[in-house]
Protein backbone atom coordinates (compact mmCIF):
# COMPACT_ATOMS: atom_id res chain seq x y z
CA UNK A 1 0.00 0.00 0.00
CA UNK A 2 2.72 2.79 0.96
CA UNK A 3 4.31 1.79 -2.41
CA UNK A 4 0.90 2.59 -4.25
CA UNK A 5 0.46 5.95 -2.28
CA UNK A 6 4.37 6.44 -2.88
CA UNK A 7 3.67 6.13 -6.96
CA UNK A 8 0.60 8.01 -6.62
CA UNK A 9 2.06 11.04 -5.30
CA UNK A 10 5.10 10.81 -7.73
CA UNK A 11 2.29 10.94 -10.30
CA UNK A 12 0.18 14.05 -9.01
CA UNK A 13 3.93 15.49 -8.97
CA UNK A 14 4.88 15.01 -12.24
CA UNK A 15 1.63 15.83 -14.02
CA UNK A 16 -0.48 17.38 -11.91
CA UNK A 17 0.75 21.07 -12.82
CA UNK A 18 0.32 20.17 -16.39
CA UNK A 19 -3.03 21.14 -15.97
CA UNK A 20 -2.58 24.56 -14.24
CA UNK A 21 -4.88 23.81 -11.82
CA UNK A 22 -6.18 27.35 -10.79
CA UNK A 23 -6.70 28.27 -14.31
CA UNK A 24 -8.41 25.15 -14.76
CA UNK A 25 -11.04 25.24 -11.87
CA UNK A 26 -11.67 29.19 -12.92
CA UNK A 27 -12.58 28.23 -16.60
CA UNK A 28 -14.82 25.08 -14.54
CA UNK A 29 -16.51 27.62 -12.62
CA UNK A 30 -17.45 30.16 -15.54
CA UNK A 31 -18.89 27.15 -17.87
CA UNK A 32 -20.82 25.88 -14.41
CA UNK A 33 -21.93 30.12 -14.34
CA UNK A 34 -23.15 29.99 -17.69
CA UNK A 35 -25.20 26.94 -17.21
CA UNK A 36 -26.25 28.22 -14.47
CA UNK A 37 -27.36 31.16 -15.42
CA UNK A 38 -29.97 30.02 -17.55
CA UNK A 39 -32.02 28.97 -14.58
CA UNK A 40 -32.91 25.57 -15.81
CA UNK A 41 -33.11 22.73 -13.13
CA UNK A 42 -30.29 20.53 -12.57
CA UNK A 43 -32.04 16.59 -14.11
CA UNK A 44 -29.53 14.49 -11.92
CA UNK A 45 -26.58 14.60 -10.30
CA UNK A 46 -25.32 12.73 -13.21
CA UNK A 47 -25.43 15.31 -15.23
CA UNK A 48 -23.72 18.35 -13.06
CA UNK A 49 -21.13 15.67 -13.03
CA UNK A 50 -21.01 15.06 -16.92
CA UNK A 51 -20.70 18.83 -17.08
CA UNK A 52 -18.07 19.45 -14.79
CA UNK A 53 -16.29 15.97 -16.43
CA UNK A 54 -16.44 17.34 -20.07
CA UNK A 55 -15.26 20.96 -18.53
CA UNK A 56 -12.17 19.30 -17.20
CA UNK A 57 -10.91 16.89 -19.51
CA UNK A 58 -11.08 19.29 -22.34
CA UNK A 59 -9.90 22.72 -20.74
CA UNK A 60 -7.09 20.40 -18.78
CA UNK A 61 -6.38 18.77 -22.12
CA UNK A 62 -5.55 21.84 -23.99
CA UNK A 63 -3.53 22.88 -21.32
CA UNK A 64 -1.36 19.91 -21.82
CA UNK A 65 -1.38 20.60 -25.44
CA UNK A 66 0.05 23.68 -25.04
CA UNK A 67 2.64 23.01 -22.73
CA UNK A 68 3.73 19.82 -24.84
CA UNK A 69 4.13 22.56 -27.87
CA UNK A 70 5.59 25.61 -25.95
CA UNK A 71 7.99 23.81 -24.06
CA UNK A 72 10.89 25.34 -25.95
CA UNK A 73 9.65 28.64 -24.56
CA UNK A 74 9.11 27.60 -21.31
CA UNK A 75 12.58 27.01 -20.85
CA UNK A 76 13.98 30.09 -21.97
CA UNK A 77 11.61 31.84 -18.65
CA UNK A 78 12.52 32.27 -15.48
CA UNK A 79 9.04 31.38 -14.83
CA UNK A 80 8.67 28.29 -16.35
CA UNK A 81 11.49 27.06 -16.76
CA UNK A 82 10.67 24.66 -14.13
CA UNK A 83 7.58 22.83 -15.37
CA UNK A 84 7.41 19.08 -15.97
CA UNK A 85 8.04 19.21 -19.67
CA UNK A 86 11.08 21.65 -19.99
CA UNK A 87 12.48 20.80 -16.53
CA UNK A 88 12.80 16.99 -17.90
CA UNK A 89 10.23 15.65 -15.23
CA UNK A 90 7.84 14.04 -18.05
CA UNK A 91 8.41 13.55 -21.58
CA UNK A 92 7.27 15.25 -24.79
CA UNK A 93 5.59 12.55 -26.10
CA UNK A 94 3.94 10.95 -23.04
CA UNK A 95 2.62 15.22 -22.48
CA UNK A 96 0.55 15.10 -25.93
CA UNK A 97 -0.30 11.42 -25.66
CA UNK A 98 -1.91 12.47 -22.16
CA UNK A 99 -3.27 15.61 -24.27
CA UNK A 100 -4.94 14.26 -26.65
CA UNK A 101 -6.67 11.10 -24.57
CA UNK A 102 -8.11 13.83 -22.23
CA UNK A 103 -9.00 16.25 -24.46
CA UNK A 104 -10.65 13.56 -26.74
CA UNK A 105 -12.64 12.54 -23.11
CA UNK A 106 -13.90 16.14 -22.95
CA UNK A 107 -15.43 16.35 -26.16
CA UNK A 108 -16.43 12.97 -26.45
CA UNK A 109 -18.34 13.83 -23.25
CA UNK A 110 -20.04 16.93 -24.20
CA UNK A 111 -20.54 16.06 -27.61
CA UNK A 112 -22.83 12.79 -26.21
CA UNK A 113 -24.72 15.48 -23.73
CA UNK A 114 -25.41 18.17 -26.45
CA UNK A 115 -24.08 19.14 -29.73
CA UNK A 116 -24.07 22.48 -29.91
CA UNK A 117 -22.54 22.02 -26.41
CA UNK A 118 -19.63 19.75 -27.83
CA UNK A 119 -19.43 22.05 -31.03
CA UNK A 120 -18.52 24.86 -28.38
CA UNK A 121 -16.31 23.17 -26.37
CA UNK A 122 -14.56 22.06 -29.57
CA UNK A 123 -13.94 24.98 -30.62
CA UNK A 124 -12.76 26.56 -27.33
CA UNK A 125 -10.14 24.02 -27.39
CA UNK A 126 -9.23 24.51 -31.24
CA UNK A 127 -8.87 28.46 -31.16
CA UNK A 128 -6.78 27.51 -27.64
CA UNK A 129 -4.47 25.05 -28.87
CA UNK A 130 -4.22 25.32 -33.09
CA UNK A 131 -5.24 29.25 -33.44
CA UNK A 132 -3.51 30.71 -30.55
CA UNK A 133 -0.80 28.46 -29.19
CA UNK A 134 0.05 26.61 -32.67
CA UNK A 135 -0.31 29.68 -35.55
CA UNK A 136 -0.10 33.10 -33.36
CA UNK A 137 1.43 33.60 -30.03
CA UNK A 138 5.00 33.51 -31.48
CA UNK A 139 3.93 35.45 -34.52
CA UNK A 140 2.14 38.81 -33.20
CA UNK A 141 1.23 40.21 -30.13
CA UNK A 142 -2.73 39.90 -31.67
CA UNK A 143 -2.66 36.72 -30.37
CA UNK A 144 -4.09 37.60 -27.18
CA UNK A 145 -7.37 38.37 -28.95
CA UNK A 146 -7.90 34.69 -30.02
CA UNK A 147 -6.91 33.17 -26.25
CA UNK A 148 -9.69 35.46 -25.39
CA UNK A 149 -12.19 34.22 -27.73
CA UNK A 150 -10.81 30.35 -25.97
CA UNK A 151 -10.79 31.76 -22.69
CA UNK A 152 -14.59 32.67 -23.50
CA UNK A 153 -15.90 29.36 -24.70
CA UNK A 154 -16.45 27.46 -21.40
CA UNK A 155 -19.03 30.09 -20.24
CA UNK A 156 -20.86 30.01 -23.87
CA UNK A 157 -20.73 26.70 -24.18
CA UNK A 158 -22.51 26.35 -20.85
CA UNK A 159 -24.84 28.42 -21.87
CA UNK A 160 -26.04 26.68 -24.70
CA UNK A 161 -26.32 23.58 -22.82
CA UNK A 162 -28.81 24.91 -20.16
CA UNK A 163 -30.62 27.04 -23.01
CA UNK A 164 -30.34 24.48 -26.30
CA UNK A 165 -29.20 26.87 -28.45
CA UNK A 166 -27.54 30.19 -28.49
CA UNK A 167 -28.59 33.75 -27.05
CA UNK A 168 -27.52 37.03 -26.95
CA UNK A 169 -26.59 36.81 -23.06
CA UNK A 170 -24.53 33.79 -24.14
CA UNK A 171 -22.52 36.38 -26.42
CA UNK A 172 -22.01 39.06 -23.96
CA UNK A 173 -21.16 36.52 -21.11
CA UNK A 174 -18.48 35.35 -23.34
CA UNK A 175 -17.29 38.76 -24.39
CA UNK A 176 -17.08 40.00 -20.46
CA UNK A 177 -14.11 36.71 -20.15
CA UNK A 178 -12.86 38.09 -23.81
CA UNK A 179 -11.99 41.72 -22.60
CA UNK A 180 -11.60 40.52 -19.28
CA UNK A 181 -8.58 38.29 -19.96
CA UNK A 182 -6.52 41.59 -21.75
CA UNK A 183 -6.77 43.12 -18.28
CA UNK A 184 -5.41 39.77 -16.88
CA UNK A 185 -2.43 38.91 -18.94
CA UNK A 186 -1.07 42.22 -20.16
CA UNK A 187 -0.87 43.23 -16.62
CA UNK A 188 1.49 40.01 -16.18
CA UNK A 189 2.88 40.81 -19.70
CA UNK A 190 4.02 44.28 -17.83
CA UNK A 191 5.23 42.89 -14.75
CA UNK A 192 7.14 39.86 -16.69
CA UNK A 193 7.85 41.41 -19.70
CA UNK A 194 11.81 40.23 -19.44
CA UNK A 195 11.08 36.83 -19.33
CA UNK A 196 8.88 37.57 -22.33
CA UNK A 197 11.59 38.92 -24.41
CA UNK A 198 14.00 36.35 -23.55
CA UNK A 199 11.48 33.53 -25.20
CA UNK A 200 10.93 35.76 -27.96
CA UNK A 201 6.99 36.02 -27.38
CA UNK A 202 5.72 39.32 -28.79
CA UNK A 203 3.94 41.44 -26.44
CA UNK A 204 1.75 44.72 -26.30
CA UNK A 205 3.90 46.34 -23.93
CA UNK A 206 7.25 45.08 -25.76
CA UNK A 207 5.50 46.44 -29.26
CA UNK A 208 3.57 49.68 -28.04
CA UNK A 209 5.60 50.48 -24.41
CA UNK A 210 4.19 50.20 -21.26
CA UNK A 211 2.00 53.63 -21.21
CA UNK A 212 0.03 52.36 -24.40
CA UNK A 213 -0.20 48.76 -22.79
CA UNK A 214 -1.82 50.31 -20.07
CA UNK A 215 -4.54 52.26 -21.81
CA UNK A 216 -5.19 49.22 -23.99
CA UNK A 217 -6.17 47.08 -20.15
CA UNK A 218 -8.16 50.55 -19.19
CA UNK A 219 -10.27 50.13 -22.43
CA UNK A 220 -10.67 46.53 -22.04
CA UNK A 221 -11.55 46.75 -18.80
CA UNK A 222 -14.01 49.65 -19.35
CA UNK A 223 -15.88 46.71 -22.02
CA UNK A 224 -15.47 44.16 -20.29
CA UNK A 225 -17.53 45.29 -16.99
CA UNK A 226 -19.89 46.91 -19.32
CA UNK A 227 -20.63 43.12 -21.13
CA UNK A 228 -20.45 41.65 -17.80
CA UNK A 229 -23.41 44.06 -16.69
CA UNK A 230 -25.72 44.16 -19.81
CA UNK A 231 -25.68 40.03 -19.55
CA UNK A 232 -26.08 40.17 -15.69
CA UNK A 233 -29.30 42.62 -16.63
CA UNK A 234 -30.22 39.79 -19.33
CA UNK A 235 -30.24 37.34 -16.63
CA UNK A 236 -32.74 39.38 -14.32
CA UNK A 237 -29.90 39.98 -11.69
CA UNK A 238 -31.85 40.62 -8.35
CA UNK A 239 -31.09 44.14 -7.02
CA UNK A 240 -28.61 42.97 -4.47
CA UNK A 241 -26.09 41.14 -6.52
CA UNK A 242 -26.80 43.98 -9.21
CA UNK A 243 -25.24 46.09 -6.52
CA UNK A 244 -22.31 43.88 -5.38
CA UNK A 245 -21.59 43.18 -9.28
CA UNK A 246 -21.24 47.46 -9.48
CA UNK A 247 -18.85 47.46 -6.79
CA UNK A 248 -16.93 44.84 -8.34
CA UNK A 249 -17.14 46.18 -11.55
CA UNK A 250 -16.31 49.82 -10.29
CA UNK A 251 -13.09 48.40 -8.34
CA UNK A 252 -12.01 46.91 -11.26
CA UNK A 253 -12.25 50.33 -13.50
CA UNK A 254 -10.67 52.10 -10.65
CA UNK A 255 -8.13 50.34 -10.62
CA UNK A 256 -7.00 50.09 -14.13
CA UNK A 257 -7.56 53.93 -14.38
CA UNK A 258 -5.04 54.55 -11.64
CA UNK A 259 -2.90 52.15 -13.09
CA UNK A 260 -3.15 54.42 -16.68
CA UNK A 261 -2.11 57.74 -14.96
CA UNK A 262 0.06 56.65 -12.04
CA UNK A 263 2.32 54.30 -13.57
CA UNK A 264 4.23 52.12 -10.77
CA UNK A 265 4.24 47.95 -10.03
CA UNK A 266 2.17 48.20 -7.04
CA UNK A 267 -0.38 48.77 -9.10
CA UNK A 268 0.00 46.83 -11.69
CA UNK A 269 0.45 43.90 -9.76
CA UNK A 270 -2.88 44.95 -7.82
CA UNK A 271 -4.77 45.01 -10.80
CA UNK A 272 -3.31 41.36 -11.48
CA UNK A 273 -4.69 40.08 -8.97
CA UNK A 274 -7.82 42.18 -8.34
CA UNK A 275 -8.87 40.62 -12.14
CA UNK A 276 -8.83 37.11 -10.86
CA UNK A 277 -10.92 38.23 -7.76
CA UNK A 278 -13.39 40.36 -9.74
CA UNK A 279 -13.96 37.43 -12.37
CA UNK A 280 -14.41 34.70 -9.41
CA UNK A 281 -16.66 36.69 -7.81
CA UNK A 282 -18.64 38.00 -10.92
CA UNK A 283 -19.34 34.18 -11.75
CA UNK A 284 -20.34 33.31 -8.00
CA UNK A 285 -23.17 35.99 -8.43
CA UNK A 286 -24.38 34.61 -11.46
CA UNK A 287 -24.10 31.03 -10.12
CA UNK A 288 -26.34 32.56 -6.93
CA UNK A 289 -28.66 33.95 -8.91
CA UNK A 290 -29.33 30.84 -10.64
CA UNK A 291 -30.13 28.68 -7.64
Amino acid sequence: MSILKTRLRTLKEKYWPLIKSLQTGLLILTGLAGFMSARCPMDSWQMMLALIASLFFSISGSTILNMWYDRDIDARMKRTCTRPLPSGKVSPRNALVLGLIISGIGVGIALLMNLWFGVVIFAGLFFDVVVYTIWLKRRTHWSIIWGGISGGMPILAGRVLGLGHFDWIGIALALAILFWIPTHILTFNIRRSEDYASAGIPTFPARFGKKATRKIIAFSSIIAALAMGVAAYGIGMTIGYLRIMIVLSSGLLLLAVSGMIHSNERINFGLFKYASLYMLSSMLLVMAEGI
